[in-house]
C-alpha cells in the first residue's frame, strides 16, 4: 500500500468549470416580459418567487445542464492543476430534487472532459479529501476548510463572492494566476 497521500485537486462545476450564472441569465431573459426589469443571478432567498419558478423550469432540463458553457477562470486553474501533476476530480453537488441535473452534469463531463473523468456527486463537500478545492461558493469552501487546516482553496471570482476573504482562499479573478500557480505548487509538495 502506498503510504504517500495522493495530491488531489477537487473541482466544482457550477460557477467554476461551467458558467452557470451566464447560462441562467441568458435563459431567464428569454422568459422576461417586456415590462419586467432584468434579473441577474444568482438566485437567493429574497429573489421573487416567479423568478425562482422560472429558474426551476430552466434548470429542470437535463439538456440545459449538459450544454452549459465553460467558465474560463475555472479552466485556467484546471490547466494549472494538470500541469503541476495533481489528480483532478470533479466534486459537484447534486440538487436534492433535481435528478435531471445529475445526469446532465455527467453528460457535460463526458463531453468536455472525457468519460474516464473521476466524479464525486455529494450533498456535503466537507466529507471529501483533497489537497486543493476549487469552488466559487463560500459556504462549501468553509465547510471543506473546517476539516483541513492546511488545505488550499481557489475561488473563481464572480459577483456573489466579491469581497469574500479567508486566509486559506485565493480568489482568482484572471489577473493573479501567478499567485494561484505558486500556492498550488506549494500545496503539491
Amino acid at each position: 500500500m502506498n503510504k504517500d497521500i495522493e495530491n488531489v485537486a477537487l473541482f466544482d462545476m457550477d460557477g467554476t468549470l461551467c458558467d452557470f450564472d451566464a447560462a441562467l441569465f441568458r435563459d431567464l431573459e428569454k422568459m422576461r416580459a417586456p415590462s419586467e426589469s432584468q434579473f441577474h443571478p444568482p438566485i437567493r432567498d429574497e429573489t421573487p418567487n416567479h423568478i425562482k419558478n422560472r429558474a426551476w423550469s430552466i434548470t429542470s432540463s437535463e439538456n440545459w445542464w449538459a450544454n452549459l458553457p465553460k467558465f474560463k477562470l475555472g479552466w485556467d486553474v484546471y490547466g494549472v492543476a494538470r500541469t503541476i501533476g495533481y489528480r483532478t476530480v470533479i466534486l459537484t453537488q447534486g440538487p436534492k430534487k433535481n435528478p435531471s441535473a445529475w445526469s446532465g452534469k455527467k453528460k457535460w463531463i463526458d463531453h468536455n472532459m472525457g468519460e474516464d473523468t473521476d466524479i464525486i456527486l455529494t450533498r456535503d463537500k466537507g466529507l471529501v479529501y483533497g489537497r486543493v478545492l476549487v469552488d466559487d461558493y463560500p459556504p462549501y469552501l468553509e465547510r471543506w476548510l473546517a476539516w483541513r487546516p492546511r488545505g488550499l482553496a481557489i475561488m473563481p471570482a464572480n459577483q456573489s463572492n466579491a469581497g469574500y476573504h479567508h486566509k486559506q482562499v485565493i480568489r482568482y479573478d484572471g489577473s493573479n494566476l501567478d499567485e494561484v500557480v505558486s500556492a498550488m505548487k506549494k500545496a503539491f509538495r
